[in-house]
């Protein structure tokens, strides 16, 4: 059977779970997924703690020897570019999904979402092959071929060589050149300092979301004896006696700090984190991570009232330049 067959009723209910779930929660006259202003330059006020220095208005802070910035108004078209990672390492499930599929179901709610108010989505797919760029357009129809391309990326082979995270994301900031929403939808198992440094390039000029995608497996080892692993991505096999309890404790120990690497280098880049597994509701985790954001953007500096919003700005993913941890 042809690859589009299999995917358009996958991506239909895939559709249908995102919009009927989010619907009404993440509508109307409120904040979005990217809380926070564009970059239209609006009124100045009086510089308070916390503000960005960047949008210092040196003209009136010179006529009034105090300090002020420049509050921004939300754009009224975004373009949304997401890098999404197919490697080897993402072909790994042992709960109700594989990384691959949650992958692209955070792909596709901010896709779906992105569509309906008209902005454009773009993405960078990396897999074993390398790396695939389909360009950023408006429509339905556009989305869905993009969802199908991401849906029919062939698996890796064990052992084959696979292009870096951090290449991915240098070649993506050389691509876009508007303003506007990144969105990287990977496990970032590549070693950080391979990916910080184009990141945090990215996060100087776009409003850049992160989102970890793992599996309850690469937290901790269960017991169940003897277990043959398989590296995905080299190919390297190992048998481990997962019944040795000073091992399982090493692991998580491991695992947990590797998590902690991850953290810290993509707050050193700038970007917003959110973290979805296989073994969650991966839909309430994103709904949790709006409403939190939306908590904080309402407490920050210079927060406008969503109906001081620019036309069109209620909807999902169509934020600007705030910050969106």
């Amino acid at each position: 059977m042809k690859p589009y067959l299999i995917a358009e009723p996958a991506l239909r209910r895939l559709e249908l779970t995102i919009t009927r779930r989010l619907d009404g929660l993440l509508q109307g006259e409120h904040l979005g997924l990217v809380p926070g202003p564009g970059s239209e330059p609006a009124e100045s006020r009086p510089y308070r703690v916390g503000d960005d220095v960047r949008r210092m208005d040196w003209n009136v802070t010179a006529r009034t020897n105090e300090p002020h910035v420049r509050d921004l108004v939300a754009d009224r078209e975004l373009e949304v570019w997401a890098l999404l990672d197919a490697t080897a390492s993402m072909d790994f499930g042992t709960a109700a999904m594989e990384k691959r599929e949650l992958a692209l179901a955070a792909l596709a709610a901010v896709g779906f979402l992105t569509q309906r108010t008209g902005n454009r989505i773009g993405t960078h797919l990396l897999h074993g092959g390398g790396v695939r760029t389909l360009p950023a357009r408006t429509g339905r129809p556009h989305l869905m071929a993009l969802l199908q391309a991401a849906f029919a990326l062939p698996r890796t082979p064990p052992g084959v060589a696979e292009p870096l995270l951090g290449v991915a994301a240098e070649q993506l900031g050389r691509v876009v050149r508007r303003r506007g929403l990144v969105v990287v939808v990977s496990d970032f198992l590549d070693t950080p300092e391979t990916w910080e440094p184009p990141l945090r390039r990215l996060t100087a000029r776009h409003q850049v979301l992160a989102v970890e995608v793992l599996d309850p497996r690469e937290l901790t080892l269960p017991d169940v004896g003897i277990l043959t692993l398989i590296d995905p991505e080299t190919g390297r096999r190992r048998e481990v006696a997962t019944g040795n309890a000073r091992l399982r404790r090493r692991y998580a120990e491991a695992a947990a700090g590797q998590r902690d690497a991850i953290t810290g280098a993509l707050r050193r880049a700038g970007a917003g984190h959110l973290r979805l597994r296989t073994d969650r509701d991966w839909v309430r985790d994103l709904v949790q991570h709006v409403m939190r954001r939306r908590r904080l953007a309402a407490l920050a500096p210079g927060h406008r009232a969503p109906g001081h919003q620019a036309p069109g700005h209620g909807a999902p993913v169509t934020g600007g330049g705030g910050d969106v941890a």
